[in-house]
């Protein structure tokens, strides 16, 4: 029953913000139109979701405010990042800000005029995600990242694989990347894996020990 409630949830939403993009097009050759809008009401959707299953009981969600603030002055959803939980690992420790982490990651938009299930724009991996054949991304700082997944990875563990649901504001903000690749108000989500991370002035495992 709870699984149905979940497909359907989903399900309602994200096909509106494709006939939204699309109908918004029609005659016009912008990727983009009306995308605060469209991407704030995405994440929206998936904030609500995850109240509600949390609420149920569900361990699959979680809602994590910014690493920056602290829960009493993140009052908002936009001061959040929402996680949908697809493997949890076996480690006990997290990651610190000032530590360096090997991750797999793919980040997507939401969809748009060309692309229906929403533009890949980076990846750690191609191809069928495996763990026995990828290569992580290795000793990258975890303060490097956006304010959304430097969040993410402070809470999990080696071997978590989260949907990683973030907020324009913690992510490229209004004006998005320079490169254009990712445009401004966007919403990013991010499928991630943590496969190790290291303390300063210690040794980074070896990507296919600590894989395992």
């Amino acid at each position: 029953m709870k699984k149905t409630k979940l497909l359907w949830q989903l399900f309602l939403v994200l096909p509106l913000l494709a006939l939204a993009s699309c109908s918004e097009s029609d005659g016009d050759d912008e990727e983009y139109p009306n995308w605060k809008d469209q991407n704030e009401r995405a994440f929206n959707a998936y904030y609500t979701l995850a109240q509600s299953e949390i609420e149920s009981g569900s361990k699959e969600w979680k809602i994590i405010n910014v690493f920056s603030k602290s829960a009493d002055i993140a009052t908002l959803p936009e001061d959040h990042i929402v996680v949908k939980v697809i493997n949890e690992g076996i480690g006990t420790g997290y990651p610190l800000y000032t530590d360096t982490v090997s991750i797999h990651y793919r980040g997507r938009l939401i969809p748009s005029k060309s692309y229906s299930e929403g533009k890949i724009f980076d990846s750690s991996w191609s191809g069928e995600y495996s763990l026995a054949t990828m290569k992580p991304f290795e000793k990258l700082p975890v303060s490097n990242f956006i304010d959304g997944v430097s969040t993410a990875l402070q809470h999990m563990k080696i071997g978590d694989r989260w949907e990683v649901y973030i907020p324009w504001q913690l992510g490229y903000g209004s004006k998005g990347t320079s490169t254009g690749s990712i445009p401004g108000y966007s919403m990013l989500t991010f499928d991630l894996t943590l496969i190790g991370y290291s303390r300063v002035g210690t040794t980074v495992p070896s990507w296919k020990v600590s894989g395992k």
